[in-house]
């Protein structure tokens, strides 16, 4: 979770934002219930008369209640009215804590004036008589209010304020007032507010989501690149560590996991304890007593939640597994499905994939079942907490201690608050599969690429670069390995020349080639470029000074030009149909109706072997290189076109050097050096017809593709095209004799 907060924390701004629309989302919502509480009690209850203190009152009552005063709250009182022209007293305050103070002192008083219209034995004038002749004093006064106090005392507040009520509505019946439009403008005015609090809140709400959306959409495409970065600047060695799949995996399922869970911890785990604590507090504040009720439903919701996820935990950690596993075996068959059609296999890759199929779906369903109870006990303990709730409440009701939209209100912010555990409920279902890619992406963000720049490089140290290549004691152990897969390497590969290496399968021949470009760094020794080891080099300096063909072509979907031009924007239209022709790939792109144009396929899987190993070489080419790697990069070439090829290069890249990693002979029979490779020692090196007169392992090899009269008489460059026969001729001629034999 912690890393996940890392991610968010990213982009602070945003969340701070999304957090305050969240406080007015949550007061908006929280306000919600008291008005509709208001309009039952207020509006419906009370006919529209929301407080004792009258807005307006006629000059007797005004006096009758100020005779049941004391002297403190005749003061407030003579401060709030004033007298209009009709000769009624009007209210002139309208601070909200004043109100409640008039509205506790003038419920008795009121009560009393209308108990004594109501009785008929006298009128307020008598009172007044009374009280100025002196029959009755002002503390008898006050000593029968204080009677009526404890007669009056005995009903609750609710019902005293109902009865004050009446008082008022009696007071502006005898005013003359519209008791029924009074009602309907107080319900039309409370619905008004209660629409655009909606607004509002709907608003930020909306707002929030899309900040959140946004948010999220950008960590996951941050966390996108930044793998993708990383993974690009991994070396072999790195790449070794992780399955193809399993990068995959965690650049789209993982992250997208993690962007889910972004956007539900912005709208729902922020929103949720805002929304819980703002509904404790407004419980608080309604004093009905059944706070115990929330305290009991979070408790069991609580323990629920535990005990689910206390169960479910260890499936979503392995759940991520399995699907690296599923998308492994996928991308296997997929791959392979040529190999698996020919030795058909087909039911084999079946069960291997349905078996993998099979343990994702049933750690899926665990998962599924497990969580499915959440829902319905949820739903079982709000629908028990309202039960509760009115069973308690109308007892209270009944009693005269609780109104009917006080315990509405009440059930709504109980809901509130059941609903924010809630959602803090859902959003932990996610969160340990999230957790769990969190900590894959991690893993693969925390690499240290073994393969770096110095911080000081000596890429300006030369202006031209020559092209010259030398290995000096070179030695090279793969990771983990007990052994050196090369040892004690010495050779110099110039410019103008070809330098060939041959040797059997697992000798070595492709990683010696791979020190070249950096794509492992050696072990003991140095390899340098024009005197300077590479390691001093920057990566991109060093890779600009070669032209790097793979034993395996290597096209990238879009068309034959845009792989040719691959190296970058500044290759040609020229210089792309130079190398094409140099690559012998004209041929065949003459052909097709789009020419350059033509689409290539993800892969190049719509050209054949041979053309994408002609693209492959033609893409080197275009670059221009100082120096030319081809690791076994002719292999899939007839011998007419390798011949071709070879003569092509000979004569269009004459200032280059050209190091070629071969498995026939054929095509490095006229290499200017040729390094004959053995169990990563070098065991030879020379010419062709020194290495058959001085390497046994090299004539072993020869004898194995070569015929007794070319062994015997050997090939040289002047006799390569005897009797005036260009190379190609006489490649055919060889092939009609069986001279030349193919791997």
């Amino acid at each position: 979770m912690s890393k996940i907060f890392k991610y968010l924390w990213e982009s602070k701004g945003a969340v701070m934002g999304i957090i305050l629309l969240l406080i007015v989302q949550a007061f908006c919502d929280l306000s919600l219930p008291q008005y509709t509480s208001d309009i039952v009690d207020i509006g419906i209850q009370q006919g529209g008369i929301e407080h004792v203190a009258m807005d307006e009152m006629r000059q007797e009552t005004y006096e009758g209640i100020r005779l049941f005063l004391d002297e403190e709250d005749v003061a407030l009182f003579e401060s709030s009215y004033e007298k209009n022209a009709e000769g009624n007293y009007a209210l002139t305050v309208t601070d909200k804590n004043t109100l409640k103070d008039l509205d506790d002192i003038l419920s008795l008083p009121l009560l009393a004036v209308s108990g004594i219209r109501e009785s008929g034995e006298m009128d307020l004038d008598t009172v007044k008589q009374m009280l100025k002749s002196g029959m009755v004093t002002r503390e008898e006064m006050m000593q029968f209010m204080d009677e009526q106090t404890k007669t009056l005392g005995e009903m609750s507040d609710s019902i005293l304020k109902q009865s004050a009520v009446l008082a008022v509505k009696q007071e502006y019946e005898a005013l003359g007032m519209d008791m029924g439009k009074y009602q309907m403008n107080y319900l039309l005015f409370t619905g008004a507010k209660m629409l655009g609090i909606t607004l509002v809140m709907t608003a930020a709400s909306v707002v929030a989501g899309l900040i959140a959306s946004f948010t999220a959409a950008k960590v996951g495409m941050n966390l996108r690149s930044r793998i993708f970065k990383k993974v690009v600047s991994f070396s072999h060695g790195e790449m070794d560590k992780f399955s193809t799949a399993s990068l995959i995996t965690r650049s789209t399922n993982d992250i997208q996991q993690i962007q889910m869970v972004c956007v539900m911890l912005l709208r729902m785990v922020l929103y949720a304890p805002i929304l819980g604590i703002g509904g404790v507090m407004k419980v608080v504040t309604t004093k009905t007593g059944m706070g115990w009720i929330i305290g009991l439903a979070v408790g069991v919701i609580m323990v629920l939640v535990a005990v689910l996820m206390g169960i479910a935990m260890p499936k979503f950690k392995k759940m991520q597994i399995l699907i690296d596993r599923l998308n492994l075996v996928s991308r296997e068959i997929l791959t392979g499905v040529s190999v698996i059609r020919a030795f058909s296999r087909e039911e084999h890759e079946e069960k291997r994939f349905a078996g993998a199929n099979r343990d994702l779906m049933r750690n899926q369903l665990f998962t599924n079942r497990v969580m499915t109870f959440m829902m319905p006990a949820m739903m079982l303990i709000m629908n028990g907490v309202t039960v509760l709730i009115v069973w308690m409440g109308a007892q209270g009701i009944d009693m005269g201690n609780l109104q009917v939209g006080d315990m509405m209100a009440f059930i709504t912010y109980t809901m509130q608050i059941v609903m924010s555990f809630l959602m803090l409920t859902m959003i932990s279902v996610m969160l340990p599969r999230a957790g769990v890619a969190a900590n894959r992406i991690d893993e693969v963000l925390k690499v240290e690429p073994t393969i770096h720049d110095k911080s000081q490089t000596k890429d300006d140290i030369k202006k031209d670069w020559k092209g010259v290549v030398s290995f000096e004691d070179v030695s090279f152990r793969y990771p983990g390995a007990s052994e050196d897969a090369l040892c004690h390497i010495n050779f110099t590969a110039e410019p103008g020349k070809t330098t060939a290496i041959i040797g059997s399968t697992g000798c070595g021949k492709s990683t010696l080639l791979h020190l070249i470009p950096r794509f492992y760094d050696v072990t003991q020794g140095r390899v340098t470029m024009d005197g300077v080891d590479i390691r001093d080099l920057s990566q991109h300096k060093l890779r600009s000074l070669l032209g790097f063909v793979p034993q395996k072509g290597v096209l990238f979907s879009g068309n034959i030009a845009s792989n040719i031009k691959f190296s970058g924007e500044g290759v040609s239209d020229e210089q792309m149909k130079e190398a094409a022709e140099i690559a012998q790939a004209m041929e065949f792109i003459g052909q097709k109706e789009e020419g350059f144009e033509s689409p290539i396929a993800q892969g190049g899987t719509n050209v054949s072997g041979g053309q994408k190993q002609r693209l492959s070489i033609a893409r080197a080419i275009a670059k221009k290189p100082k120096v030319f790697l081809f690791d076994d990069s002719f292999s899939a070439l007839d011998y007419k076109t390798d011949a071709s090829l070879r003569k092509a290069l000979s004569e269009k890249i004459k200032d280059a050097t050209v190091i070629i990693v071969a498995q026939r002979i054929s095509t490095i029979l006229h290499a200017d050096q040729i390094l004959v490779l053995d169990d990563g020692q070098i065991v030879g090196s020379g010419t062709h017809q020194e290495l058959i007169n001085t390497c046994e392992t090299y004539l072993e090899i020869a004898k194995s593709q070569l015929s007794e009269a070319e062994l015997s008489g050997g090939l040289t460059r002047e006799d390569d095209a005897p009797s005036g026969k260009t190379e190609e001729e006489t490649a055919v001629t060889d092939i009609e004799k069986g001279g030349v034999a193919y791997e």
